[in-house]
């Protein structure tokens, strides 16, 4: 099916910003992993660096982590806001493509790898949680930190049995 051209497209485009709920969600989703990259500078800056807040189109929202077992290998984790889904996931990064590659082909057996193909963006991406309470902030930053610790966990025994 051939897609509208952008000047039929524009009428929907110009109705969904028209009452600021689009652009009051998405700053206010924006605020969520602000506060999130915060709370993960306070409680893991003795063992990540953790980036400045970064955005997508309208897609992602995410920040960095490395510590320095990834950055030898060549590897970040992203702590992505799936704009979409409305859900959070925790991706592996490699520093250019070919570590992407690589790390892909290395990792195909572990359950968050889909053997078929790489992600565009990453080597995987995880599901870190798939309903959040965006209301409850104390409750959405214990579950993100503590899904995050389990993640981890996983994700750097896989790559150490890798090697």
């Amino acid at each position: 099916m051939p897609s509208q051209s952008l000047n039929a497209r524009i009428p929907a485009y110009k109705s969904a910003f028209s009452s600021g709920e689009l652009q009051r969600t998405y700053q206010d989703l924006v605020g969520v992993v602000q506060n999130l990259r915060t709370e993960f500078l306070k409680r893991y800056q003795a063992e990540f660096s953790v980036a400045a807040i970064l955005h997508g189109y309208i897609d992602f929202t995410y920040f960095y982590l490395q510590n320095e077992y990834l950055k030898n290998k060549k590897l970040k984790l992203a702590l992505v806001l799936n704009h979409q889904n409305a859900n959070f996931e925790l991706w592996l990064l490699g520093q250019t493509k070919d570590v992407q590659i690589l790390y892909w082909k290395k990792l195909r057996g572990a359950k968050w790898v889909n053997p078929e193909a790489m992600p565009a963006y990453s080597v995987f991406e995880a599901l870190l949680l798939a309903a959040p309470d965006f209301d409850d902030a104390a409750k959405l930053t214990e579950t993100v930190c503590g899904q995050f610790e389990t993640l981890l966990r996983e994700i750097l025994e896989v790559l150490e049995s890798c090697e």
